[in-house]
């Protein structure tokens, strides 16, 4: 049988579970470049269906082009607060990024090509996408254990920053992470602090053997 992590090995892997935020406030202090490789290095390790791997993590370090992307994240924070209706202005109010304010701005990205990746994903094509999100959460965990924030912006438009980088065809970003120091960590999520919504119980999440019908309780 498998022998555990010892119990501060254990603590350490969940305390960076559960202590990890969406940041969106950041100070400009540099990433030491060994952390940053680290970093991306944990990020490669993630799991990927087929073992596919299929992140492509683009830096920006030119800054001219940090501003363009963070022009077309304003246009779609806009576009989705005008969608929300009645709770547009309260969306307004929310710092939803850190872009310009953070030591590294990481584009995350599907390769081109993944038609020809069949393994785990003939039924399910969406798995390469699945494959990323464990990526993204490596480096997110990653940084926690190394005092760094990481922000997650998916308010952009997917075509625009396919442009501005230039993608081949059949790549596009997923996600543009925000990543560097912070004062302090939220106590808990934002968006929970903000009141914009609250943490599901585990027990409405957790099911056995079926889905439950209507009204039943998680079993």
């Amino acid at each position: 049988m498998a022998k555990p992590f010892n119990d501060s090995e254990r603590d350490a892997v969940y305390r960076a579970i559960y202590e990890r935020r969406d940041m969106r406030h950041f100070v400009r202090d540099p990433v030491d470049p060994a952390v940053l490789q680290r970093l991306l290095d944990a990020a490669h390790h993630a799991p990927s269906v087929g073992f596919m791997q299929p992140w492509r993590i683009m830096r920006i370090t030119e800054a001219g082009l940090r501003t363009a992307l963070h022009a077309t994240v304003e246009s779609e924070r806009i576009a989705t607060a005008d969608a929300l209706g009645k709770r547009r202005e309260e969306f307004m109010k929310l710092k939803v990024e850190g872009m310009l304010e953070c030591a590294e701005v990481l584009v995350m990205a599907l390769m081109d090509g993944r038609e020809r990746h069949i393994f785990g994903r003939r039924t399910l094509p969406e798995m390469d996408l699945a494959s990323v999100a464990c990526a993204i959460q490596n480096l997110w965990l990653a940084a926690r254990a190394e005092g760094l924030g990481m922000g997650w912006v998916s308010l952009f438009d997917v075509d625009t920053v396919r442009e501005l980088l230039h993608m081949p065809n059949g790549a596009r970003p997923v996600a543009i992470l925000c990543l560097g120091h912070v004062d302090e960590f939220y106590s808990e999520p934002m968006l929970e602090t903000e009141r914009w919504a609250s943490r599901m119980p585990l027990a409405e999440c957790v099911f056995e053997n079926r889905w439950p019908a209507d009204g039943d309780a998680a079993k």
